[in-house]
């Protein structure tokens, strides 16, 4: 899993941010299982994936209100 660049989320369209958006806390969650059982002991790949939700959210409302002004 990598960092997700704002730049390159505002290349793509809402639905495929809102895809990847339910993805990401797709993969959040099994992540968070993961931990819970303690068959992962990357704990920074947590902070990533929320890291990179905040970021898709930021650009989809960047990109409704821009269409709407």
């Amino acid at each position: 899993m990598k960092d997700l660049k704002a730049s390159e989320l505002r290349e793509k369209s809402v639905p495929d941010l809102e895809g990847l958006l339910d993805k990401e806390r797709a993969d959040l969650y099994k992540a968070r299982r993961d931990l819970v059982f303690r068959q992962i002991t990357d704990t920074a790949g947590l902070k990533v994936r929320r890291h990179n939700i905040a970021r898709i959210l930021t650009v989809i409302e960047e990109k409704k209100k821009g269409s709407q002004a």
